[in-house]
């Protein structure tokens, strides 16, 4: 007995052994990894620090080490050493990590079913173990996220709007609610001409749809207002040949607040929240909107057509109008992919964000720390910048006539031209062109702030 004692000390010694001459090996330069026992193992270090406009989970870096450094099989296992306030965002980072479309010849011929385990050991001060709310609140943020990344990564042969509105009573089903669902020739007779004018030449005609939780003794009402065109050729004014692939992620913003609707309300959101999902294909065809056409939007707003291919703004106007006449909101948030300079303006991992409320701007800051999504202010001033959609026959265009001028400032105060510059409640508009590849779980990480 004794002799195997020692046999089992030396190898566990010996794992020691190993186990320090890794650590000892990892020089992060923002990370690095080693490989363990013929790399059926790997250890992998984060940044010791982050500079001040980063997330201290570090989530972008997490997801990219895990796609690169997990060794493949059918059960493995996923240990996280974190302090409590980088649980959530670490989450999602393996979130991320994982998509589910797939339609590569070899996936499809697979039988054997894959899992993926996630541990946390938390350190720090409050290193406690998580309780049973944390857990589900990490299920379902991460499922959101999942669901998000799948929708956005399915091409519109297979996402077109009549597949967007599936997934939509899928969700609702799942929480007891059944949408609202406005769509076809049912928009133009109710006014809403943005969405109608952007979808109408596609074959899957245009819809709004609304998911509404309303929980006894709510005390406030926000709506989250999502861009979801399935594709998006540009119209008439149709993109090129490289700019046009990858347009089935300009569903992005409506992909995302179905993720985090779903993810929220399981979690037991205490006041009413309505999910308002803009779809529309933007096609080209006999009946599609010219540029120099005038459209009304549900505002009762005029806007000359000057570019199709700025079309995202013209179905979240309907749907931020509709937020707040049709549904009583007093907070409203729209989400979109909606312009291409979001990215020159905050770049690949920073969504943009505007809002007329500095209390909000900061809480959504505060929100992307926390979530791992990370998101950063626009320039807020209408008094300077709105001049630029000016129109000599209608209330305005729908494009700027300076593109060197704020252009993701001035297409977010489009949006916010219809509700009014004076509209008393607080709105937030979320621009995430280019970080949709990590399609964004910050709007559930700033409930959870609340």
């Amino acid at each position: 007995k004794g002799q195997i004692n020692l046999s089992e000390k030396r190898k566990e010694y010996s794992q020691f052994l190993v186990w320090q001459a890794a650590l000892s090996a990892l020089n992060p330069n923002p990370t690095d990894s080693c490989p363990l026992y013929l790399s059926h193992a790997a250890v992998a270090a984060l940044p010791s620090r982050v500079s001040r406009h980063n997330s201290p989970s570090s989530a972008h870096f997490l997801s990219r080490l895990v796609r690169t450094c997990l060794p493949g099989g059918t059960n493995r296992c996923i240990l996280i050493v974190c302090e409590r306030s980088d649980v959530f965002a670490s989450a999602c980072a393996v979130a991320r990590a994982f998509p589910i479309f797939s339609r590569r010849s070899a996936t499809s011929r697979r039988t054997e079913t894959k899992q993926v385990t996630v541990e946390f050991m938390v350190v720090g001060q409050d290193n406690g173990p998580l309780d049973p709310n944390t857990l589900m609140c990490l299920v379902n943020a991460a499922d959101g996220v999942r669901l998000a990344a799948r929708i956005v990564d399915t091409p519109c042969n297979e996402m077109n709007t009549d597949h967007f509105l599936e997934e939509i009573k899928t969700v609702g089903s799942e929480l007891g609610i059944t949408p609202v669902i406005i769509r076809g020739d049912e928009l133009k007779q109710k006014g809403f001409g943005g969405i109608y004018g952007v979808g109408k030449a596609a074959v899957n005609p245009p819809a709004l749809a609304v998911l509404s939780h309303k929980p006894d003794g709510a005390t406030q009402t926000i709506a989250w207002v999502g861009k979801g065109i399935v594709y998006d050729t540009g119209g008439l004014s149709i993109k090129g040949k490289t700019n046009m692939p990858g347009m089935k992620r300009d569903c992005g913003g409506a992909a995302a607040i179905l993720g985090a609707f779903k993810a929220t309300v399981k979690q037991g959101f205490k006041d009413n929240l309505h999910a308002v999902f803009c779809l529309a294909e933007n096609a080209v065809g006999p009946t599609a909107t010219r540029p120099d056409d005038i459209h009304t939007l549900y505002s009762g707003k005029t806007v000359e057509i000057n570019n199709t291919d700025a079309e995202g703004r013209l179905v979240l106007s309907d749907g931020v109008v509709y937020a707040s006449k049709d549904l009583s909101a007093d907070v409203i948030l729209d989400m979109a992919t909606l312009t291409g300079a979001q990215g020159i303006s905050t770049g690949k991992y920073h969504c943009a964000v505007m809002t007329n409320s500095e209390q909000w701007e900061m809480a959504c800051v505060k929100a992307g720390r926390s979530s791992g999504d990370l998101a950063h202010p626009l320039v807020y001033c209408p008094e300077l910048h709105f001049s630029e959609f000016t129109s000599a026959v209608a209330d305005m265009k729908n494009s700027v006539a300076d593109r060197e001028n704020a252009t993701s400032s001035c297409a977010g105060l489009f949006i916010g031209s219809h509700l009014g510059f004076d509209w008393p409640g607080v709105w937030v508009h979320v621009d995430i062109a280019s970080p949709v590849h990590a399609v964004s779980d910050w709007i559930y990480g700033f409930i959870n702030l609340r």
